[in-house]
C-alpha cells in the first residue's frame, strides 16, 4: 500500500464527544502509522469560548499517532466552511486523498484499514467519488458476504476521497436555476432520498448550512458511486444539545463492526445491488423521516 491518507477530524465545543472520538481511533490498528491534522473552529460568541479552550486544552494532549498537526481557527466559521476549507487545505498537502471524520463519531479498531484499502483500490476510478466506513443498519447486510457496497449517495460519518474528486465540486450550485427548472431531474434526486430536493432547495435560500447536500448534489450531478463498508466501521454519537448538525433520527443507529478484520477484499465491477439500495432508500422515505421526527419531538419533550 502507498503512503497511508491523512485523518481530518474537525472539533468544536464538545468535549466528552471529542475524547469518545479521539480515544477510538486512537485504538485503530494504523493509528501509529497515520497523520491527523484537527480543526478546532472558533466560538460563535463569548459565552461559547470556554468550551471551546476546554477542547483545545484537551487536544494538545492526545498522542498515539504519527503526525498530529493542530490548527485553530481564531473565529468561527461553521461546520459546513470548516470542512471545505479543511478538507482542500490537508489534500493539497501533498496527500492527494484524506480521511475525514467529525467529533462525534466513534470508529472500530479496523476503520482505517477498510479506508485505506479502499482509497488505494479505486483511486483511479471515474465513477467513485468517495469511500464510507459507515453504513446504515440494513436488513439485507445481516447476510451479506462482500466487504463492501456501492451506492448512490456519500454518507458524512467518516468518509474519504481523492483530490481530483474533492477539487471540482462546485461548492456555489451555479446551475440551480436549471436545476429546480427541470422536473425530471428533480425527481431522479428525489429518488435517492425524499429528503435531498428540499435540503438543496433550503441551501440555496440559506436557511441551512451544508457542505453534504451540495457534495451530494455534485454526486447525482455526475452520477458517480460511493463505496460503503459493509460493516459499519463507525457510529454516530452526536446526537446532543451541542450538537452543530444533529441529526437525532433513529434511522442512523448502526452495530460497530467487533470483527477485528484487518484485510478486505474489492472489485472492479461495481455492481449496485438493487434489494439493498431500495433499503438504503427506504431509510430516507418520507414516511420513515415523519416517524424519526416525531421521536425528536417526544424525546426534546420529555428532556
Amino acid at each position: 500500500m502507498n503512503k497511508l491518507a491523512p485523518i481530518v477530524l474537525f472539533t468544536y465545543n464538545r468535549l466528552f464527544e471529542t475524547r469518545q472520538t479521539i480515544e477510538a481511533l486512537q485504538k485503530n490498528y494504523l493509528a501509529a502509522e497515520s497523520e491527523l491534522f484537527i480543526f478546532s473552529d472558533g466560538a460563535k460568541d463569548s459565552v461559547g469560548e470556554e468550551k471551546v479552550t476546554q477542547v483545545r486544552d484537551y487536544l494538545k494532549t492526545i498522542d498515539g499517532f504519527k503526525k498530529i498537526t493542530i490548527k485553530e481557527a481564531k473565529k468561527n466559521y461553521g461546520l459546513a466552511n470548516s470542512i471545505i476549507n479543511g478538507v482542500t487545505e490537508a489534500i493539497d498537502n501533498n496527500y492527494g486523498r484524506v480521511i475525514v471524520l467529525e467529533d462525534d463519531l466513534i470508529t472500530s479498531p479496523n476503520f482505517l484499514d477498510f479506508m485505506n484499502q479502499a482509497l488505494e483500490f479505486y483511486a483511479g476510478f471515474s465513477n467513485v467519488i468517495s469511500i464510507s466506513g459507515y453504513t446504515l443498519n440494513l436488513p439485507s447486510l445481516k447476510t451479506y458476504n462482500a466487504d463492501y457496497y456501492v451506492g448512490f449517495r456519500a454518507s458524512s460519518l467518516g468518509w474519504g476521497t481523492w483530490k481530483n474528486k474533492w477539487e471540482n465540486i462546485d461548492w456555489e450550485i451555479s446551475d440551480y436555476k436549471e436545476f429546480k427548472n427541470d422536473y425530471i431531474q428533480q425527481y431522479k434526486f428525489f429518488k435517492i432520498g425524499s429528503d435531498l430536493p428540499g435540503m438543496l432547495k433550503k441551501q440555496i435560500e440559506g436557511k441551512i448550512d451544508s457542505w453534504a447536500i451540495r457534495w451530494v448534489y455534485h454526486q447525482f450531478k455526475f452520477d458517480l458511486l460511493t463505496v460503503f463498508s459493509a460493516k459499519s466501521k463507525v457510529n454516530h454519537i452526536g446526537i446532543t444539545e451541542d450538537a452543530t448538525n444533529a441529526v437525532g433520527a433513529t434511522k442512523f443507529n448502526t452495530p460497530l463492526d467487533t470483527t477485528g478484520k484487518r484485510s478486505f477484499e474489492f472489485d472492479k465491477s461495481l455492481i449496485i445491488d438493487k434489494k439493498i439500495m431500495r433499503e438504503f432508500r427506504g431509510r430516507f422515505s418520507i414516511r420513515r423521516r415523519s416517524t424519526d421526527k416525531f421521536w425528536r419531538i417526544i424525546k426534546n419533550f420529555k428532556n
